[in-house]
């Protein structure tokens, strides 16, 4: 089954969505905390009343967090379910 031309579809379509994701993340994520140690300034900057940008970039890597499973249960929902599903009906043998 690994070796199936469908298979392997599959796992390149995952890969080509986490990969470049992830790289996202941590970056965005290493910047925030790169940020926070070295640029107190920076970070401490008043943006509306008590609110800086250290507070709003640190919110953001929340939003973003939901934001990335989103678009990932969106993108798994519409490209990898059908496709794995096809993939386990044709090995139980009910493929229509």
């Amino acid at each position: 089954m690994q070796a199936s031309p469908e298979f392997q579809e599959l796992r390149s379509r995952l890969r080509r969505f986490v990969f470049p994701m992830t790289g996202f993340f941590l970056t965005w994520y290493f910047t925030y905390v790169l940020l926070a140690t070295y640029a107190h300034d920076f970070m401490a900057t008043k943006v509306l009343g008590n609110i800086n940008i250290g507070l709003i970039l640190g919110l953001g890597q929340f939003v973003t967090t939901f934001a990335i499973t989103a678009i990932y249960v969106r993108f798994a929902n519409r490209e990898l379910d059908p496709r794995s599903s096809a993939i386990r009906e044709e090995l139980e043998g009910t493929a229509k």
